[in-house]
Protein backbone atom coordinates (compact mmCIF):
# COMPACT_ATOMS: atom_id res chain seq x y z
CA UNK A 1 0.00 0.00 0.00
CA UNK A 2 1.20 3.49 -0.85
CA UNK A 3 0.95 6.67 1.14
CA UNK A 4 0.17 10.34 0.62
CA UNK A 5 3.19 12.63 0.61
CA UNK A 6 3.98 16.29 0.02
CA UNK A 7 6.15 16.91 -3.02
CA UNK A 8 7.96 20.19 -2.60
CA UNK A 9 10.49 20.99 -5.31
CA UNK A 10 10.81 24.76 -5.44
CA UNK A 11 7.98 25.24 -2.97
CA UNK A 12 5.21 23.60 -5.02
CA UNK A 13 3.82 21.82 -1.94
CA UNK A 14 2.11 19.27 -4.19
CA UNK A 15 0.07 16.51 -2.58
CA UNK A 16 0.59 13.11 -4.22
CA UNK A 17 0.16 9.40 -3.65
CA UNK A 18 3.43 7.46 -3.62
CA UNK A 19 3.55 3.67 -4.01
CA UNK A 20 6.90 1.89 -3.80
CA UNK A 21 7.64 -0.95 -6.16
CA UNK A 22 7.37 -4.48 -4.88
CA UNK A 23 10.92 -5.29 -3.88
CA UNK A 24 11.62 -1.67 -2.95
CA UNK A 25 12.85 -0.29 -6.25
CA UNK A 26 11.64 -0.25 -9.86
CA UNK A 27 11.11 1.86 -12.97
CA UNK A 28 9.13 5.02 -12.27
CA UNK A 29 5.57 5.64 -13.41
CA UNK A 30 3.74 8.95 -13.21
CA UNK A 31 -0.01 8.35 -12.93
CA UNK A 32 -2.40 11.19 -13.80
CA UNK A 33 -6.02 10.89 -12.71
CA UNK A 34 -9.17 11.69 -14.67
CA UNK A 35 -11.31 14.76 -14.00
CA UNK A 36 -12.84 13.14 -10.89
CA UNK A 37 -9.68 13.85 -8.90
CA UNK A 38 -7.34 11.48 -7.12
CA UNK A 39 -10.01 9.12 -5.84
CA UNK A 40 -9.66 5.61 -4.44
CA UNK A 41 -9.72 4.01 -7.87
CA UNK A 42 -6.56 5.83 -8.90
CA UNK A 43 -4.71 5.29 -5.62
CA UNK A 44 -5.68 1.63 -5.93
CA UNK A 45 -4.34 1.58 -9.48
CA UNK A 46 -1.05 3.00 -8.21
CA UNK A 47 -0.89 0.10 -5.76
CA UNK A 48 -1.59 -2.37 -8.57
CA UNK A 49 1.28 -0.95 -10.60
CA UNK A 50 3.56 -1.07 -7.55
CA UNK A 51 2.70 -4.75 -7.13
CA UNK A 52 3.92 -5.23 -10.73
CA UNK A 53 7.31 -3.75 -9.83
CA UNK A 54 6.91 -0.03 -10.60
CA UNK A 55 7.48 2.92 -8.29
CA UNK A 56 4.44 5.13 -8.82
CA UNK A 57 3.66 8.75 -8.08
CA UNK A 58 0.13 10.03 -8.64
CA UNK A 59 -0.04 13.83 -8.26
CA UNK A 60 -3.26 15.23 -6.84
CA UNK A 61 -4.08 18.00 -9.28
CA UNK A 62 -7.11 19.15 -7.28
CA UNK A 63 -5.46 19.34 -3.83
CA UNK A 64 -7.78 16.81 -2.24
CA UNK A 65 -11.02 17.73 -3.97
CA UNK A 66 -12.94 14.82 -5.52
CA UNK A 67 -16.03 14.73 -7.74
CA UNK A 68 -18.50 11.88 -7.87
CA UNK A 69 -20.85 13.22 -10.57
CA UNK A 70 -20.27 14.61 -14.03
CA UNK A 71 -21.51 18.12 -13.12
CA UNK A 72 -19.17 18.18 -10.11
CA UNK A 73 -16.25 17.08 -12.27
CA UNK A 74 -17.07 19.66 -14.93
CA UNK A 75 -17.03 22.38 -12.28
CA UNK A 76 -13.70 21.20 -10.86
CA UNK A 77 -11.93 20.97 -14.21
CA UNK A 78 -13.32 24.31 -15.43
CA UNK A 79 -11.98 26.08 -12.37
CA UNK A 80 -8.69 24.20 -12.44
CA UNK A 81 -7.95 24.88 -16.10
CA UNK A 82 -8.97 28.52 -16.22
CA UNK A 83 -5.29 29.30 -16.88
CA UNK A 84 -5.21 26.98 -19.90
CA UNK A 85 -3.72 24.10 -17.96
CA UNK A 86 -0.49 25.84 -16.93
CA UNK A 87 -1.02 25.04 -13.26
CA UNK A 88 -1.65 21.41 -14.11
CA UNK A 89 1.43 20.94 -16.25
CA UNK A 90 3.56 22.65 -13.59
CA UNK A 91 2.32 20.11 -11.05
CA UNK A 92 3.08 17.26 -13.45
CA UNK A 93 6.62 18.54 -13.93
CA UNK A 94 7.12 18.83 -10.17
CA UNK A 95 5.91 15.25 -9.76
CA UNK A 96 8.27 14.06 -12.49
CA UNK A 97 11.18 15.82 -10.81
CA UNK A 98 10.35 14.03 -7.58
CA UNK A 99 10.34 10.64 -9.30
CA UNK A 100 13.62 11.38 -11.04
CA UNK A 101 15.22 12.16 -7.68
CA UNK A 102 13.73 9.23 -5.76
CA UNK A 103 16.02 6.48 -4.50
CA UNK A 104 13.12 4.07 -5.10
CA UNK A 105 13.30 4.56 -8.88
CA UNK A 106 15.72 2.61 -11.03
CA UNK A 107 17.99 4.73 -13.20
CA UNK A 108 18.35 4.00 -16.93
CA UNK A 109 21.71 2.34 -16.31
CA UNK A 110 19.98 0.01 -13.87
CA UNK A 111 17.33 -1.03 -16.36
CA UNK A 112 14.76 1.57 -15.39
CA UNK A 113 13.07 4.51 -17.07
CA UNK A 114 10.10 6.80 -16.38
CA UNK A 115 6.68 6.14 -17.88
CA UNK A 116 3.47 8.16 -17.71
CA UNK A 117 -0.14 6.96 -17.71
CA UNK A 118 -3.09 9.35 -17.99
CA UNK A 119 -6.85 8.94 -18.00
CA UNK A 120 -9.14 11.31 -19.92
CA UNK A 121 -8.14 14.76 -18.60
CA UNK A 122 -4.96 13.17 -17.28
CA UNK A 123 -4.15 11.82 -20.74
CA UNK A 124 -3.95 15.39 -21.96
CA UNK A 125 -1.40 16.25 -19.32
CA UNK A 126 0.88 13.24 -19.81
CA UNK A 127 1.07 13.76 -23.57
CA UNK A 128 1.82 17.44 -22.99
CA UNK A 129 4.46 16.52 -20.44
CA UNK A 130 6.13 14.15 -22.92
CA UNK A 131 6.57 17.03 -25.39
CA UNK A 132 8.40 19.02 -22.71
CA UNK A 133 10.43 16.38 -20.89
CA UNK A 134 12.53 13.83 -22.79
CA UNK A 135 12.97 11.85 -19.56
CA UNK A 136 9.56 10.30 -20.28
CA UNK A 137 10.29 6.99 -22.01
CA UNK A 138 6.76 5.65 -22.55
CA UNK A 139 3.23 7.09 -22.45
CA UNK A 140 -0.10 5.29 -22.06
CA UNK A 141 -3.39 7.15 -22.52
CA UNK A 142 -6.92 6.03 -21.79
CA UNK A 143 -9.76 7.68 -23.72
CA UNK A 144 -8.10 11.04 -24.09
CA UNK A 145 -5.56 13.28 -25.83
CA UNK A 146 -6.26 12.40 -29.47
CA UNK A 147 -6.90 16.01 -30.45
CA UNK A 148 -5.72 17.92 -27.39
CA UNK A 149 -1.97 17.89 -28.02
CA UNK A 150 -1.23 18.48 -31.68
CA UNK A 151 2.52 18.74 -30.99
CA UNK A 152 3.11 15.17 -29.84
CA UNK A 153 4.24 13.88 -33.22
CA UNK A 154 6.75 16.74 -33.55
CA UNK A 155 8.04 17.26 -30.02
CA UNK A 156 7.80 13.94 -28.17
CA UNK A 157 10.00 10.88 -28.61
CA UNK A 158 8.27 8.53 -26.15
CA UNK A 159 6.39 5.54 -27.60
CA UNK A 160 2.64 6.01 -27.19
CA UNK A 161 -0.05 3.46 -26.41
CA UNK A 162 -3.72 4.46 -26.55
CA UNK A 163 -6.92 2.80 -25.32
CA UNK A 164 -10.14 4.17 -26.81
CA UNK A 165 -13.84 3.53 -26.27
CA UNK A 166 -15.98 2.67 -29.29
CA UNK A 167 -18.95 4.73 -28.06
CA UNK A 168 -17.45 7.79 -26.44
CA UNK A 169 -19.54 10.90 -25.92
CA UNK A 170 -16.61 12.96 -24.65
CA UNK A 171 -13.55 12.03 -26.69
CA UNK A 172 -12.85 12.33 -30.40
CA UNK A 173 -14.67 10.08 -32.82
CA UNK A 174 -13.06 7.15 -34.58
CA UNK A 175 -11.99 9.26 -37.56
CA UNK A 176 -10.15 11.71 -35.32
CA UNK A 177 -8.32 8.91 -33.52
CA UNK A 178 -7.30 7.40 -36.85
CA UNK A 179 -6.07 10.82 -38.01
CA UNK A 180 -4.03 11.18 -34.82
CA UNK A 181 -2.54 7.72 -35.38
CA UNK A 182 -1.71 8.52 -39.02
CA UNK A 183 -0.05 11.78 -38.01
CA UNK A 184 2.13 9.96 -35.52
CA UNK A 185 3.08 7.30 -38.05
CA UNK A 186 3.98 9.91 -40.67
CA UNK A 187 6.48 11.46 -38.27
CA UNK A 188 8.21 8.19 -37.45
CA UNK A 189 6.24 7.09 -34.39
CA UNK A 190 4.78 3.61 -34.12
CA UNK A 191 1.64 4.18 -32.03
CA UNK A 192 0.07 1.19 -30.31
CA UNK A 193 -3.65 2.05 -30.41
CA UNK A 194 -6.67 -0.05 -29.48
CA UNK A 195 -10.41 0.61 -29.67
CA UNK A 196 -12.65 -1.58 -27.52
CA UNK A 197 -16.07 -2.56 -28.93
CA UNK A 198 -19.21 -1.75 -26.96
CA UNK A 199 -17.41 0.50 -24.49
CA UNK A 200 -17.93 4.03 -23.29
CA UNK A 201 -15.72 6.70 -21.74
CA UNK A 202 -14.33 5.55 -18.34
CA UNK A 203 -14.70 1.87 -19.30
CA UNK A 204 -11.52 1.06 -17.37
CA UNK A 205 -12.63 2.54 -14.05
CA UNK A 206 -14.29 -0.07 -11.86
CA UNK A 207 -16.08 2.54 -9.74
CA UNK A 208 -17.99 3.90 -12.75
CA UNK A 209 -21.24 2.60 -14.30
CA UNK A 210 -19.47 2.61 -17.69
CA UNK A 211 -16.99 -0.01 -16.44
CA UNK A 212 -16.46 -2.92 -18.81
CA UNK A 213 -14.58 -5.75 -17.05
CA UNK A 214 -13.58 -7.62 -20.20
CA UNK A 215 -12.20 -4.54 -21.96
CA UNK A 216 -10.55 -3.36 -18.75
CA UNK A 217 -8.75 -6.68 -18.27
CA UNK A 218 -7.45 -6.69 -21.83
CA UNK A 219 -6.35 -3.04 -21.65
CA UNK A 220 -4.52 -3.71 -18.40
CA UNK A 221 -2.65 -6.67 -19.90
CA UNK A 222 -1.65 -4.56 -22.89
CA UNK A 223 -0.55 -1.70 -20.64
CA UNK A 224 1.69 -3.95 -18.56
CA UNK A 225 3.24 -5.50 -21.68
CA UNK A 226 3.92 -2.03 -23.09
CA UNK A 227 5.53 -0.83 -19.86
CA UNK A 228 7.70 -3.94 -19.62
CA UNK A 229 8.85 -3.39 -23.19
CA UNK A 230 9.83 0.26 -22.78
CA UNK A 231 10.72 0.77 -19.12
CA UNK A 232 12.98 -2.18 -18.41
Amino acid sequence: MGTFIQVDPGGSNLRAYFAEAKGGKGPGVLLCHAWWGLNEFFTGLADRLAAEGYTVLAPDLYDGRIASTIPEAEALVTAFEEDGGEKGIAKEQAALDYLLGSSKVQRPGEGGHIGAIGFSMGANYVTWLATLRPEIAAVVVYYGASDWNADYHKNATAPLQGHWASDDQFESNEEAVKAFEAELESSGHNPDFYTYPNTRHWFFESNRPEYNPEASKLAWERTLAFLRQHLS
